[in-house]
């Protein structure tokens, strides 16, 4: 048995198809991962994310600190609520994790990671944290749900305190201490991650779907976040890639000099010999991780996810591969070489198509 989230028993009670995530005992789907994406591309669906880990980083020097722990410069973050996508990174440029990390006030921060790298991510930060004298507090006692859809502000906004503001575009807004709500997500549409305490979080999960918010399971989340062009730790990312082997060169800010983060002189260094690349698959078949990438029958690379996209209709995923440039290139399945071509994701906006086949 995983551990459980407040809302295990509400999944239970909507029919949600169990698995293990990470440790957790999460729902895969609700009945048809198909019609849970469709519903949040053409609508509004809700998550339960509540396995991710919430950390709040308080001291005097904690702007310094993540200055130095994270590979994007929080020095950019100057108004209250706004946010920063980063990597943190170990000494090699390797990725430890990827995050999202909240301004709150200049002597507190709030970053969310991912739960498969909790213990990790923890064990890291504090260790780094002592010399700046940052207090690091795990926030256990609290829930988040994913509201994600073109219609997610019309939903959540009457079940909002009324003196709460809807928050603009990567940016946070909170009440007191019990409600914080950020517009941020992991499906390329608008939404909300909304984190309140676990007590309260039953009662706002059967408000969303009293108001016609379907819930939506982690099978739908994966092809959702892939069709937005959005990396999975530990399939696109890990300790032994580099941002820039992983897409996610634009995450690494080089801009002050001064700067001296966790990675930097590794990267700047690095000889960048692989590259990831968006690939849509023109024959029949399905990308899935591990698959072999080839140009004119040698091995380039490999694929490190892959799915069916329901928008699309069509098989897409991305590859790590070999520096070069490429327009087409081969992926080996089932020891038959299909032809897949090159796209920058994202692959979906907005339930549309990103590139001219």
């Amino acid at each position: 048995m995983g551990r459980k989230t407040p809302l295990y028993q509400q999944h239970l009670q909507s029919n949600a198809k169990i698995v293990d995530f990470g440790g957790w005992d999460m729902p895969l789907h609700y009945g048809s991962q198909i019609n849970e994406h469709h519903q949040v591309r053409r609508s509004v669906g809700v998550f339960d994310v509540s396995h991710m880990t919430i950390i709040d980083l308080k001291g005097q020097r904690v702007r310094e600190f993540l200055r130095y722990l994270l590979a994007n410069d929080v020095g950019r973050l100057n108004k209250t609520g706004t946010a920063l996508y980063s990597c943190l990174l170990n000494e090699q440029g390797g990725i430890i994790d990827d995050l999202i990390v909240y301004f709150q006030e200049e002597t507190q921060f709030r970053i969310i990671v991912n739960a498969s790298t909790r213990e990790k991510d923890l064990l890291w930060i504090r260790q780094h944290a002592e010399a700046f004298k940052v207090e690091v507090c795990e926030c256990v006692e609290h829930a988040i749900l994913a509201i994600q859809g073109s219609k997610a502000a019309e939903k959540i906004k009457p079940l909002l305190p009324k003196s709460l503001p809807i928050p603009a575009h990567f940016c946070a807004v909170w009440h007191k201490h019990d409600i914080f709500v950020a517009r941020t997500g992991y499906t390329g549409e608008d939404g909300f991650e909304i984190i309140l305490p676990q007590q309260d979080v039953a009662v706002f999960w059967d408000s969303l779907l009293t108001a016609g918010v379907a819930p939506v399971g982690l099978g739908a989340r994966d092809t959702l976040r892939l069709e937005a062009g959005m990396k999975l730790y530990g399939t696109d990312l890990d300790e032994h890639s580099s941002p820039f082997e992983s897409g996610l060169g634009w995450t690494v800010s080089f801009k002050d000099k001064e700067r001296h983060f966790i990675g930097c002189h590794a990267l700047q260094d690095q000889t960048r010999k692989k590259m990831m690349l968006g690939l849509v698959l023109r024959d029949k078949g399905i990308l899935r991780a591990h698959q072999t990438v080839c140009v004119d029958g040698k091995s380039i690379g490999t694929i490190t996810s892959g799915t069916f996209s329901p928008t699309l209709g069509l098989s897409i995923g991305f590859a790590r591969v070999a520096q070069g440039k490429y327009e087409h290139v081969q992926v080996m399945i089932r020891d038959k070489p299909l032809n897949a071509q090159v796209v920058s994701p994202p692959f979906v906006r907005q339930g549309n198509a990103c590139f001219v086949s």
